[in-house]
């Protein structure tokens, strides 16, 4: 079972870096999409990583549009506070693209606008604007991996 974790744009590498270490936890493939708000030697993206490095599969990409058209059949969730479903109203297979924008302004409109049906967001109260990208990752993935009885986990 392998799922993908694509940061569009990220900002921060303490994120980054997070969401890394759960990419080596769980076996997700992680796609970075230019361009990098930090230089990917950033010592807090290689703290937050720590030595995990080495167990991530990371793909760099020049464009969201460029990474969809390696992967012309991948279903792609994105991730919005703005969005009226649920991330657990969907049922998750092999292969599925979870997408979040960048920290400080989310998800391009165009990029929403061509997912509208499989457009995700994590309950919160109204107290706070979004909760922390690294966090939001972990809770979708393993979404994911709890719908396919965590396969490939132990």
């Amino acid at each position: 079972m392998a799922f993908h974790i694509v940061l569009v744009e990220p900002e921060i590498p303490a994120n980054t870096g997070n969401i890394a270490r759960t990419c080596a936890a769980t076996g997700t493939i992680l796609h970075l999409v230019r361009p990098l708000g930090f230089n990917t030697d950033d010592k807090t993206l290689k703290r937050a990583g720590l030595d995990y490095w080495y167990a991530v599969e990371v793909h760099y990409h020049d464009s969201f549009q460029e990474l969809k058209e390696l992967y012309p059949e991948g279903r792609f969730f994105c991730a919005s506070t703005r969005s009226s479903k649920v991330y657990s109203e969907h049922r998750y297979e092999d292969g599925d693209f979870f997408v979040f924008g960048k920290e400080t302004k989310g998800l391009p409109q165009d990029v929403l606008d061509a997912h509208p049906d499989t457009c995700i967001r994590v309950p919160m109260t109204d107290k706070v604007r979004s909760l922390n990208l690294s966090n939001s990752a972990a809770i979708v993935v393993f979404e994911a991996f709890r719908q396919n009885g965590f396969a490939g986990l132990s």
